[in-house]
């Protein structure tokens, strides 16, 4: 479970690592800094290059899912494209609809 806390103008973010692997704790950390990266950039060619490199990671961390691992190796299904495949027609109808999704409570 993840608990975030605002202190003026920093934000702490403590997710639970039970569970995870050291390779999964360093690209969360590695996500949490591209994303900072690219929302702070004043340069196009880093916030296009950032912007697919932080997707490119979101995708490898799907992968390495213990779910995905677990069901591919019993069934030999590959549930991780096949989610990736899903976000990707769900993120293209929004471009394509101009949908913008806010989170923000």
């Amino acid at each position: 479970m993840a608990n975030i806390q605002m202190q003026k103008k920093k934000l702490n973010i403590e997710i639970d690592t039970n569970g995870l692997t050291d390779a999964q704790v360093r690209l969360i950390r590695s996500l949490n800094a591209m994303l900072t990266h690219v929302l702070l950039t004043d340069e196009e060619s880093e916030f296009f290059d950032g912007s697919a490199e932080f997707m490119r990671m979101c995708a490898a961390l799907i992968k390495q899912s213990h779910f995905t691992e677990k069901l591919l190796a019993e069934e030999n299904i590959p549930y991780a494209d096949q989610a990736l495949e899903f976000a990707v027609d769900v993120l293209s109808e929004h471009m394509t609809l101009s949908k913008v999704v806010q989170y923000d409570n």
